[in-house]
């Protein structure tokens, strides 16, 4: 029976200025996996600031989805893939746009990124899919909400809904591509949620966050693959909901024996919790009673290493590689964090590694690399790819994992929306003389 030690003895490992850790034995399995963060087209922290101006905040975010054009960058991020050529990819803020022209109008999606990226790449994709379940997990979203998520578009608007404004919102999930190829076949998928959220208005409006999966055959091989994105808000003093997430990640993949491949934008840093006097310009979680330096207890990538997962791309620890640090717009680096980013070894103006592949159950990275860190930007974050090997004798398929409830629902919730119900009745009874013309 083949071991990892076999398998070590097939790896190189020298790496290059990119993160490329290569490897001349092709006869080894192996399969080729990218995690990116195709990103959602606005600063959502901005958005928040202008809360509780709710129609400001929903009208900045517009404006940016529209500067960042998905159209066009999503032809940067098709070259990535097309040059990495990965088997399976695993999005974060797979992101829809849509809106409503009255309150009890049906939404009109006016985005689809994932849509778009599988348009672009020419049929070479598929979502991966499986007895009507597809590994497309919808975690936050903010729907369209009658007067307060209010935007106006002329240009989009009067032809979609025959006027200037529309109620608006969004849904950002995460999802697995599968390259079509004879030697993948989807065998198992599934969706869960985090149990931790974070309330960003209290009972009106709050962050999910979940995970997708899915049982790939590989040349014949089960392989279980995961895509997730974890909690970027944090409290201090507080255990950041991205570690409390990642330990619910662990204990869920816990019983799973084959093949188990992870990706996603953690939200965490090796660096986390900061010392206060050292350079933050990410705003990441510092130093503090609750939460020590160098405390896995608080640092969802070090609770990931401490659980036994290997991190299968390059040297998270240095900063060639880190991933996070583009403007909201995609111009360039972010002007307040250029500067701090080539202090630490950055040249490209990012100051944060948030995005890994883990691998665990007789894998090994053969090579890995950082994509989309300079020239034309395709997203806020820098993608990771890499080529994890593993034993070909296995055939092992575990069980499917835990279906936590999506979007719990509330006594709050539901007041919410009996109000909002009681705001669109007294609209419709306002204006129902100007409706009747209309019809």
């Amino acid at each position: 029976m083949k071991t990892n030690k076999v398998i070590l003895s097939l790896v190189t490992v020298t790496a290059i200025s990119i993160g490329v850790i290569p490897s001349a034995h092709a006869e080894v399995p192996s399969v080729t996996v990218m995690s990116r963060n195709i990103y959602l087209g606005a600063d959502v922290g901005r958005a928040l600031e202008l809360i509780p101006n709710l129609p400001a905040a929903a009208q900045y975010m517009w404006d940016q989805v529209k500067q960042t054009d998905f159209s066009k960058r999503v032809k940067i991020l098709v070259a990535e893939i097309n040059q990495s050529a990965p088997d399976v990819i695993g999005l974060q803020e797979a992101t829809v746009w849509y809106c409503k022209k009255h309150p009890w109008s049906k939404k009109v999606e006016i985005f689809n990124f994932m849509e778009q990226l599988l348009d672009e790449l020419g049929g070479k994709y598929k979502l991966a899919s499986k007895d009507g379940v597809t590994s497309l997990n919808p975690g936050f979203s903010i729907d369209p909400i009658p007067f307060l998520t209010k935007v106006n578009d002329e240009q989009i608007f009067r032809e979609v809904f025959g006027r200037s404004g529309a109620d608006c919102g969004f849904e950002t999930g995460d999802a697995l591509l599968v390259k079509k190829s004879k030697s993948l076949e989807v065998i198992n998928v599934g969706n869960s949620e985090y149990e931790a959220n974070y309330p960003i208005v209290p009972f009106m409006m709050t962050i999910y966050r979940g995970y997708s999966w899915a049982d790939i055959r590989v040349s014949g091989v089960p392989i279980r693959f995961v895509t997730t994105h974890l909690e970027s808000l944090w409290d201090e003093n507080k255990v950041p909901n991205s570690t409390k997430q990642a330990e619910q990640l662990v204990s869920d993949l816990s019983n799973t024996k084959m093949p188990l491949i992870v990706m996603g934008d953690f939200n965490a840093d090796p660096r986390d919790p900061r010392p206060k006097d050292q350079p933050n310009p990410g705003e990441q979680p510092v130093v503090s009673r609750t939460c020590p330096a160098n405390s896995a207890t608080c640092n969802a990538y070090l609770f990931m290493i401490r659980a036994g997962y290997q991190d299968s791309g390059p040297d998270s620890f240095d900063p060639k590689f880190f991933t996070w640090g583009m403007n909201a717009l995609l111009t360039g680096p972010d002007s307040k964090r250029v500067v701090a980013a080539k202090s630490m070894g950055n040249n490209h103006g990012f100051t944060d590694r948030l995005d890994y592949i883990f691998s665990k159950n007789g894998t090994e990275s053969i090579s890995s690399q950082i994509v989309g860190i300079q020239g034309d930007y395709g997203s806020d974050h820098a993608g990771v790819v890499a080529t994890i090997a593993f034993p070909n004798e296995s055939n092992v398929i575990s069980e499917k994992l835990p279906e936590h409830a999506p979007l719990p629902i509330s006594f709050w919730h539901i007041v919410l929306g009996a109000l909002i119900l009681l705001f669109a009745m007294l609209y419709w009874r306002k204006n129902r003389n100007q409706m009747h013309a209309i019809f």
